[in-house]
Order: C-alpha cells, then structure tokens, then sequence
C-alpha cells in the first residue's frame, strides 16, 4: 500500500468512527430559530422569541392571550447536552422542567420527541421562507396544535 493509499484508509476509518459518536451525529443548533415570532388571530395572539445559538444554547419564551389578557407563558431553551445530544426543555409557567430529546433534524427543520410525557409528546419547529410554524402533538400525531408565526413587526 503506498502513502497515498495509507493516508485515505486512515481518513475514511476516522470518518466511520465519528459518525458513530454522539457528539459528531448529534447535529447543529437550530440557529434559523432566532429572532422575535407573533401570530395573530382575531383577538388571540401567540409570541415565540428565541436568542442566537450562541454558547451552546437558543434562550426561548413564549406567551399566549386574547386581547391584553395573558392566558399562559413558557421558559424555552434548546440545547448540546454535555453527552453532544441536543434536546428541547420546557418549563410551562416557570415550573417543572421537561426534556425532550432530538428525534430528526434537516436543513430548516428540526424535532423533539419524549415519549414519557404526557402531552405534548413530540414538538417540531420548521422554517418556511420568512414564517416559523411549529407543531406539538402526541407521538401518534393526536392532539395536534400548530402555530404560523411571522417575524415581530412585521
């Protein structure tokens, strides 16, 4: 075998155990989350604000109401866990926090699924083009809510 030859087995044998690793298979932080979301229905609205993915984390909140009246808010965050994973955590009014690991990802989408939870069970974000519309639902896919948020301001 000539160097050449050595040094691509040695290449594609690093690439096969990093793909096996957590930490290399566990994806990017879902940057194209970032910024300040509304959707408005009549008098109803619901607000998502999420930070950069910037020191291992996205900070989120969302709120929910009609009209000046709050009806529920929500501590976010999406994180690289210490293990590489990344994993949505939910804090609903500030109390008992869930997590929801990583199920699938793409290019502008990205999903959480904890099957021990009692509801929601999956929760999926994704971009299409300026919007971003987000699901919560059971892992059988009852229960479904959706949301379609614009940017703020806009």
């Amino acid at each position: 075998m000539d160097r050449g030859e050595t040094i691509m087995r040695n290449v594609a044998v690093a690439l096969m155990l990093m793909a096996g690793s957590p930490a290399a298979s566990a994806g990017e932080l879902p940057g194209w989350m970032a910024g300040a979301w509304i959707e408005k229905q009549g008098e109803s609205w619901a607000e998502e604000f999420w930070s950069s993915a910037r020191g291992g984390i996205l900070l989120g909140a969302a709120r929910t109401g009609k009209g000046e009246a709050l009806e529920f808010w929500e501590q976010t965050r999406i994180e690289r866990d210490p293990d590489g994973t990344i994993a949505f955590y939910a804090s609903p009014r500030g109390v008992s926090v869930s997590r929801f690991p990583m199920e699938s990802q793409g290019a502008s989408e990205i999903v959480f699924a904890n099957a021990a939870h009692d509801y929601p069970q999956r929760i999926r974000y994704w971009r299409e083009g300026p919007l971003l519309k987000a699901e919560v639902s059971k892992l059988d896919g009852s229960g479904t809510q959706a949301w379609t948020y614009a940017p703020m301001g806009q």
